[in-house]
């Protein structure tokens, strides 16, 4: 899923990609080593990525290690977050 901010920005390819490739998880961002959450500058914009988990009908939380779990991915503006 993507914000409209995301949607409007020049080469929003380009950032999703970086978003698949991110790796920069350290235990100052990620104490948890979840690796749910992730921060990029894009373009001089400042972008975040989660995930979230939700049960099969989207509407509550869900553990993460249930088999009914689904998850969703969003990109953001800081703006937006």
């Amino acid at each position: 899923m993507v914000t409209l901010g995301v949607m409007l920005m020049p080469d929003m390819e380009g950032l999703l990609q970086a978003v698949r490739d991110y790796d920069d998880f350290t235990s100052d961002n990620d104490p948890n080593r979840e690796h749910d959450f992730g921060a990029i500058l894009w373009l001089g914009e400042q972008t975040y990525w989660k995930i979230d988990y939700y049960d099969q009908s989207l509407r509550y939380w869900c553990d993460p290690a249930s088999d009914d779990c689904q998850r969703v991915l969003t990109v953001m503006l800081g703006e937006e977050y």
